[in-house]
């Protein structure tokens, strides 16, 4: 079947447009990103610009993935940003950053080619 894998996709029932459209999906840039070790997990803090929205804070697992906090500096990614905030290890995390979650554990960031710009709504 056109590229699926053996892991088999979750069921939480149908979606509807209206419950995607229920979600601000934006883009944003990773402005700084420094470990986080009070987190139960391994995860860095992240500040996200989303332009016109402002820069927010983001709590991420991904040192697996990204061994070197710096390397997240200046890409662009997409993020949920009308969760309400979570707090994190006495970290408010306000919005979430989106990633693929591979079985082997790593979670590689979901990405935008450059011509996007921070803020810019997904659809």
């Amino acid at each position: 079947m056109g590229g699926e894998t053996a892991r088999t996709f979750r069921n939480p029932g149908t979606a509807t447009v209206e419950d995607f459209d229920r979600l601000d999906l934006r883009v944003g840039r990773i402005v700084s990103a420094e470990p986080f070790p009070e987190a139960r997990r391994p995860a860095y803090r992240l500040q996200v610009d989303f332009g016109p929205g402002g820069v927010r804070r983001s709590s991420a697992q991904l040192p697996g993935t990204y061994p070197d906090p710096a390397a997240l500096v200046g890409r662009l990614v997409v993020a949920v940003v009308n969760f309400p905030p979570r707090r994190v290890a006495g970290f408010v995390s306000e919005v979430l950053v989106l990633g693929a979650l591979p079985a082997d554990g790593r979670i590689p960031l979901l990405s935008v080619d450059e011509g996007a710009s921070p803020g810019d709504p997904i659809g």
